[in-house]
């Protein structure tokens, strides 16, 4: 018998200073059992630095069709595809070609920079690209099995916290 995702449910009250976002989603999210705690918060803090009405969470690892999240127009154009780790320049490609903005997000700083030298030149050519770092040091820590976290943005800086701790999460553009 498979073993079956785990489900986690997230109240998250984001203040977002630099886009003027102030919203509280009530999330049901699903970690896939391959999925570590790591990666499961950071499409979490991807979810608050871009929140809007039309984002949501996809498959995920469930899909190689599609991102972790992405943001479609009533109409099912896809607007903005996020993705995480380090995908191949081919997936690259074709989510570039079937959105209008495109957003990886890599999260394991030695692993990214290999990476990142190896693709940069490759990926220059892809005008509705931006390639950054997360460096979330400790989120795992924020992780329950249901959680009300604060989000806050201003002037670039990030701020995650619920009723004990608060971690600032940094983001290092690369494209």
């Amino acid at each position: 018998m498979a073993i079956s995702a785990t489900i986690h449910k997230v109240t998250l009250n984001i203040a977002n200073m630099d886009s003027h976002y102030y919203e509280t989603h009530e999330l049901t999210m699903a970690q896939h059992p391959s999925e570590t705690d790591f990666r499961f918060m950071i499409r979490l803090i991807l979810f608050s630095k871009h929140a809007s009405p039309a984002l949501s969470f996809t498959r995920g690892l469930s899909s190689e069709d599609e991102p972790a999240l992405w943001e479609k127009s009533l109409n099912g154009e896809i607007l903005r595809w996020i993705d995480l780790g380090q995908p191949d320049e081919k997936r690259i490609r074709k989510s570039c070609g079937r959105s209008q903005k495109v957003n990886i997000y890599t999260y394991q700083k030695r692993k990214s920079k290999v990476w990142w030298e190896s693709s940069a030149k490759k990926l220059e050519r892809f005008e509705n690209l931006e390639v950054s770092l997360v460096e979330a040091p400790e989120i795992e820590a924020l992780k329950q099995r249901s959680m009300t976290l604060s989000c806050s943005i201003q002037d670039g800086h990030m701020y995650l916290s619920d009723d004990v701790s608060s971690l600032e999460i940094s983001f290092e553009t690369l494209k």
